[in-house]
């Protein structure tokens, strides 16, 4: 492989265009970051940086002490989902537990359903009055509320209102998988910011913005992977550091808001802009209701109005009166409060045997996900649960630029019985590999 260039950004436009003409192709292995440094004249991080930024947009992947190879264009990023039919106990899947998703069925049935034809408003009005009510305490005055399919689809469409391929974006590193692939897929480039147990890190937030990022997405609860959420403190120094690039759009994803058990802080800044705050319903209703309320400034609901026309993008009405009604039923009210307090109670009981086995973790998070970082080869700890009949996820796939090394376990249907076992075998795991458990960022 001819690979040349004497700068990060040279060395990787040199490997995409092998890419593209044909000199490289999947499978084929990148020369190791020493060789390629020496062969070229140049540092070390110049190489490294360029493979980071290869595996950022998707044209290689890392793979641990195999090194970095070309990737796969045509297949599909690691996905979100349970592995059908694995026989390994999943708690890799990031789902919600089923028992407390409402009955859809009986939501419908209690608003019949009225057709509606071309033209008429993209909201319901019924939808639009509950969806404000619930956003209005978080959000800066005069918004305007719209709805997209799904919290993805919501920040693709955002982001494409402005950004171009090639184009940065600010994000958690580690990161939620389907952002990871939606960016690779719009062609921009994912630029990671660190977070700790209070969320994304200010500082981190900065370097990004000053080289050029012109957008961010920051998860202000139930982070995914980890599970941190932002503290006031946090939220506020974010805010900050955002009202000195006031053209940057500022993208919130408060996916967990009607389950989270701790309270929301904006990190949007006053006199903001470009902004949106985004809250779907997959985890309170199930995935498979595609709808997301989207909160934002007027110009950028303006320009999401144009993509969502009523004769073309909109959401379903059938939806939004299921979504409707299932949100406002007392009963389901009530069902989701009792989810809130199991969600917690399965996080804490985990916790509570992680810390018995000394195992470090990000502790006292929220949502459906816990992160245990983790020096050393993560993938072989994976490895060796899956071998017991655990099914969790190692770090490469939540990596936006940096390595990132850990376990996420999705927590949703662990029992009480089950978490000291899965703690034991991953103190097990970590001991006979050579990974060892690392305090979480500070």
């Amino acid at each position: 492989m001819n690979i040349q260039g004497k700068s990060a950004a040279e060395i990787f436009d040199c490997v995409r265009a092998l890419t593209q003409g044909g000199q490289a192709v999947a499978g084929d292995s990148l020369p190791p970051v020493r060789e390629l440094a020496l062969a070229l004249g140049v540092n070390r991080n110049t190489v490294a940086a360029a493979y980071r930024r290869l595996v950022t947009a998707g044209i290689a992947v890392t793979q641990g002490r195999l090194g970095t190879v070309i990737r796969n264009q045509y297949a599909p990023g690691e996905q979100e989902g349970a592995l059908a039919g694995s026989p390994l106990l999943d708690l890799a899947s990031g789902n919600p537990n089923p028992c407390w998703l409402p009955d859809l069925a009986a939501a419908l049935a209690a608003r019949p359903y009225r057709a509606r034809l071309y033209g008429e408003p993209t909201v319901g009005a019924a939808l639009e009055s509950h969806v404000r009510g619930w956003l209005a305490p978080d959000c800066p005055t005069g918004f305007e509320v719209d709805l997209t399919h799904g919290a993805v689809d919501a920040l693709e469409r955002l982001l494409g209102l402005d950004l171009l391929a090639g184009d940065k974006v600010a994000v958690e590193n580690p990161c939620f998988l389907s952002s990871i692939n939606m960016l690779r897929n719009a062609g921009l480039q994912a630029i990671g910011v660190g977070v700790d147990a209070e969320g994304m890190l200010a500082d981190g937030l900065e370097h990004a913005l000053a080289r050029g990022a012109q957008a961010v997405i920051v998860t202000p609860r139930a982070h995914n992977p980890t599970g941190c959420s932002l503290s006031d403190r946090r939220a506020r120094a974010l805010a900050r550091v955002l009202a000195k690039y006031p053209n940057v759009l500022v993208i919130v994803d408060d996916h967990f808001s009607l389950l989270s058990g701790v309270a929301y802080h904006s990190p949007i800044p006053r006199g903001a802009r470009r902004w949106a705050l985004v809250r779907s319903l997959s985890k309170t209703l199930g995935p498979d209701i595609r709808l997301a309320a989207v909160a934002s400034d007027p110009a950028t609901s303006r320009q999401l109005r144009r993509q969502l026309a009523p004769g073309t993008g909109w959401v379903s009405h059938l939806l939004q009166d299921i979504a409707e009604a299932a949100l406002t039923s007392p009963a389901n009210v009530a069902l989701f409060a009792r989810a809130r307090d199991d969600y917690l109670a399965r996080r804490r009981q985990l916790e509570a045997a992680l810390r018995a086995r000394g195992i470090d973790h990000v502790a006292g998070g929220d949502g459906l996900n816990l992160w245990i970082p983790v020096d050393g080869d993560d993938r072989a700890i994976a490895l060796s649960l899956a071998r017991q009949g655990w099914l969790v996820r190692h770090g490469e796939g939540f990596a936006a630029g940096a390595e990132v090394k850990g376990l996420r376990i999705t927590i949703s249907t662990i029992e009480a019985g089950q978490c000291e076992r899965l703690a034991l075998q991953i103190r097990q795991g970590i001991d006979c590999g050579d990974g060892r458990a690392r305090a979480p960022e500070a």
